[in-house]
């Protein structure tokens, strides 16, 4: 007969607590599983017949689409871990940081007001508005004395912007609304290797300047107080860090429209898995479930309600609704 365990406050018959390696392990082998097979189905799935035509819709259509719904969702993930390490605030999304919202309204704007603007060329005005939204954000949240109040300026600024937006799609006719409507709920239709080669090159950037802030976001940690009794300045590092994420939302708002909900529930999964792990540990969790949530959402936007395609925003709203919801009834248990 087995003898009863002893708790550590001395009662009898608790089960001992599992170490926190045996949480981690499970995950780290599913999650090559479900991204390699989310990779394959996105590939394969639905083919045409004829051997020529599946060939080019593969390298064509399919293969720059599956490269931005990985690449994206990866450096949105990385986005929303940024901002809540450098908030210390778990709520921080890059929806607040303006981003999202610059880039629809340049693209509103080209639409509506029919600025003798290329289509080739829109992924760019929508790359620049999105940068423009987020800098206009952070100048005025870099006034604020604290996270909290930067958090909460960048959201007022985000707002306004949002106002704007609505100005200018007030005077859009029928059909420039339905040419906005996909793009401003986020969708990778229509991405072609032009869109590819406009956003490789930022994320390649933007991979070393991720590892640099590492570092800060460390220190940032441990409070303000302590980061600056440790020589560190508070302000500038998080500004520089929001920045950085402001950049990496952009280059995915660019050609995609806004991917909401990932960088909120990437880094959450990715401590649900590393619960006492810093930035560092925690950075390819975060980017490996962006960019599998992503590619799963746009499987399900293609092929849910097939023939017909479904806008990749509302599926990735569905996964950070469902999961945050997980995620928080699983918190108030524990």
């Amino acid at each position: 007969m087995t003898a009863p365990t002893s708790a550590a406050d001395g009662s009898v018959g608790a089960a001992p607590t599992p170490p926190r390696t045996a949480r981690r392990w499970p995950a780290a082998v599913a999650l090559p599983i479900a991204l390699t097979a989310a990779i394959a189905l996105t590939l394969a799935l639905a083919l045409p017949a004829d051997v020529e035509v599946a060939q080019v819709v593969l390298w064509e259509l399919r293969t720059p689409r599956l490269l931005l719904a990985l690449l994206g969702g990866a450096a949105v993930g990385v986005a929303g871990l940024l901002m809540q390490a450098a908030l210390r605030n778990p709520l921080a999304v890059p929806e607040l940081l303006g981003v999202s919202t610059g880039g629809a309204l340049a693209a509103a704007v080209v639409v509506v007001w029919a600025l003798p603007v290329p289509a080739a060329a829109q992924p760019v005005v929508a790359l620049a508005g999105a940068l423009g939204g987020g800098a206009l954000c952070l100048a005025a949240a870099g006034t604020g004395r604290g996270p909290g109040a930067v958090l909460l300026i960048g959201a007022a600024m985000s707002t306004a912007l949002q106002a704007v937006l609505l100005a200018v799609m007030a005077a859009a006719d029928r059909l420039q609304y339905d040419t906005l409507f996909r793009y401003l709920v986020g969708s990778l239709t229509g991405i072609t290797w032009d869109h590819a080669r406009l956003t490789l090159p930022w994320l390649l950037l933007c991979g070393p300047l991720v590892l640099a802030v590492l570092p800060a976001l460390g220190v940032l940690r441990l409070g303000d107080e302590a980061a600056t009794a440790l020589g560190l300045h508070v302000g500038r590092a998080r500004v520089a860090v929001l920045g950085l994420a402001a950049v990496l939302v952009a280059v995915v708002v660019g050609p995609c429209g806004p991917i909401a909900w990932i960088g909120f529930v990437a880094p959450h999964v990715a401590r649900r898995v590393r619960p006492d792990a810093d930035a560092r540990a925690l950075l390819p969790w975060a980017a490996a479930f962006g960019a599998l949530f992503t590619t799963v959402a746009d499987l399900a936007a293609r092929h849910a309600f097939a023939p017909a395609e479904t806008p990749l925003g509302a599926w990735t709203a569905a996964i950070g609704i469902l999961s945050g919801l997980v995620l928080l009834r699983r918190r108030g248990t524990s």
